[in-house]
């Protein structure tokens, strides 16, 4: 997937962008009034420029990944458990994965701009078929061969965090002006849990958002005291079936109750990380005459302006 690393003035680090999270941020934190020459809005644009401007000169990574959604609800987690997504899905009334995920008008027509625009500033856009972002960004960050930061706003993502690789989570769930490192310290600082239980707690709490219902009367703490005691949610569901054992009868009666959801939901939460993906190139590069030329033809149909200036100044100093 990668190209031979090259030489750099700095260490080396691979930034994957969970991409529509942060478009979608991006959209929400810029005014719609924000428009191109041509009257059409283009707030996620430049608000996701700015974005990758601020994270570029701050974390200085020598590569980046955008990181697509090619299924954005994909058939096989469906399968698993029908709800999932099933809130944003544009027509309640199907069941259908390929169903229409449910978009801000102004949004939809910057999404094909956003890609135009990653490309000529070299930033690859890679998907895979039938798996979200999470997917790609969770293959990529397992097989990376140097460091990796992985920026979003999602904390299904927190199961990556992995000391041993150098693999960190840029937490965007607060704000720009707010962004958390995630290492494994400060993850269990923060959540009481390490990453390597992250999935198994998710999947106990649930998560509103993705249409996860966890189990009933399992809040956060009871899920951390739960993977204290029982390590897995193997070891809870069987801990739960055993009237020998510690567990409150409340707990108990709401494990047993959602044995079925426990049984499917880590297949679910758990990001995939053996994907065949495309070969890209994600090192930062000095641009050619002809890429400045498209990127100021870029810059002056859409009225990115000063977004598409911050961006290609903070890139030009991590060039190879």
């Amino acid at each position: 997937m990668w190209e031979d690393a090259a030489v750099t003035d700095h260490p080396e680090r691979l930034m994957l962008l969970d991409t529509a999270a942060l478009y979608f941020r991006a959209f929400h934190a810029v005014p719609d009034t924000v428009h191109a020459p041509n009257g059409m809005p283009i707030n996620a644009v430049r608000g996701l420029l700015d974005i990758i401007a601020r994270l570029a000169t701050e974390f200085r990574p020598t590569e980046i990944v955008a990181c697509w959604d090619d299924d954005w609800r994909p058939q096989w987690r469906v399968d698993l458990i029908p709800s999932y997504k099933a809130h944003r899905v544009a027509d309640a009334s199907t069941g259908s994965a390929t169903a229409t995920e449910t978009v801000p008008n102004a949004l939809t027509p910057q999404v094909p701009i956003i890609r135009e625009v990653l490309g000529a500033l070299g930033v690859p856009v890679v998907g895979a078929a039938e798996h979200e972002a999470d997917d790609v960004i969770g293959t990529l960050a397992s097989h990376a061969p140097i460091p990796v930061d992985v920026v979003t706003g999602d904390r299904d993502l927190f199961q990556l965090v992995d000391d041993s690789r150098d693999v960190r989570v840029i937490y965007t769930g607060r704000g720009m002006s707010k962004l958390e490192t995630l290492t494994d310290e400060t993850l269990t600082a923060k959540c009481g849990i390490p990453p390597t239980q992250y999935a198994d707690f998710a999947a106990m709490r649930g998560d509103a958002s993705d249409g996860l219902p966890g189990v009933a009367g399992v809040g956060e703490k009871t899920a951390v005291t739960l993977l204290a005691a029982y390590g897995d949610l193997d070891g809870i569901v069987a801990a739960a079936s055993d009237p020998s054992s510690t567990m409150t009868p409340r707990v108990r009666a709401g494990i047993l109750a959602a044995a079925d959801y426990l049984t499917v939901a880590p297949a679910v939460v758990k990001v995939v990380r053996d994907l065949t993906l495309p070969e890209f190139d994600a090192r930062i590069r000095s641009g050619t005459p002809e890429q400045g030329a498209e990127l100021d033809r870029l810059a002056e149909e859409w009225g990115l302006g000063s977004s598409m200036k911050r961006v290609r100044d903070a890139l030009a100093p991590l060039a190879s």
